[in-house]
């Protein structure tokens, strides 16, 4: 039996003004209260980060962000440092988001740059990989995941990867309602530790937290938790909601 302590995340995505995040965090918070046993997150807007931070202050959420920049400071307009999230109460981020990587050109490279930033930063990356439904059927799954993680991890030492987290998101299953059997899963996420167990050894990558991504929902998420190798979720659409969001923490 796994010791892994599961991680149930959200990702708000490009949703939700500060009053309507502070609304639903509060909600959630209030939902959650009773949790044990399992981490719960969410990842709001940068501009909601502070408000949200202060409502889930002593609660049983932690705050994430959705992305970072692996500078410092500097002059970089636009961009957000490690430094800066963690200065607004952030615990994670997620990094290498299959929407980042399609619509705004992040790659492997960018990716290893941006988990060296958080690490620096002391906050705990959610790094994601996954392939397209077109490298799916053309039976490059594995091999688009080997480069993913050899590239995203290049240059690290294991010891610095002790809080790392990983998701696996596959392109074809996210907002399309599209959903991965339970053995998919477990395939994949075994596959994904065989691989940290070659570059980072037995005991790092039997600790190492692979949640599942992609159209999570209330009445998939108990058979999903039931894999040896799946250790949570990151959930897109149907984290926006407190109630749905609960329900699926509380699988």
């Amino acid at each position: 039996m796994s010791t892994r302590t599961p991680l149930i995340a959200g990702n708000w995505k490009m949703f939700k003004t500060c009053s309507e995040a502070v609304d639903t965090a509060a909600a959630l918070a209030k939902n959650v209260a009773d949790v044990s046993g399992r981490d719960v997150m969410i990842a709001p807007p940068y501009t909601a980060l502070h408000p949200v931070s202060e409502v889930l202050a002593g609660s049983r959420v932690s705050l994430g962000a959705q992305n970072l920049f692996w500078e410092k400071e500097g002059a970089y307009t636009g961009e957000i440092s490690a430094v800066m999230l963690a200065s607004v109460g952030c615990r994670y981020v997620i990094i290498g988001h299959s929407e980042r990587r399609q619509y705004f050109n992040e790659t492997d490279e960018t990716v290893n740059q941006r988990i060296q930033a958080a690490l620096k930063g002391a906050l705990i990356p959610v790094f994601c990989v996954g392939e397209s439904e077109q490298e799916r059927d053309s039976g490059q799954t594995f091999s688009v995941l080997d480069k993913q993680i050899k590239d995203g991890l290049k240059n690290f030492f294991a010891k610095d990867l002790a809080k790392l987290v990983i998701a696996y998101e596959p392109v074809w299953a996210i907002g399309t309602g599209k959903t991965a059997t339970s053995r998919q899963v477990q395939d994949v996420h075994e596959f994904l530790r065989s691989l940290l167990k070659k570059s980072l050894g037995q005991e790092l990558a039997e600790s190492i937290r692979i949640l599942y991504g992609g159209s999570v929902k209330p009445d998939n998420i108990a058979e999903l938790m039931g894999m040896p190798d799946v250790d949570g979720a990151l959930v897109g659409g149907a984290s926006l909601n407190p109630d749905t969001f609960s329900a699926i923490i509380h699988y």
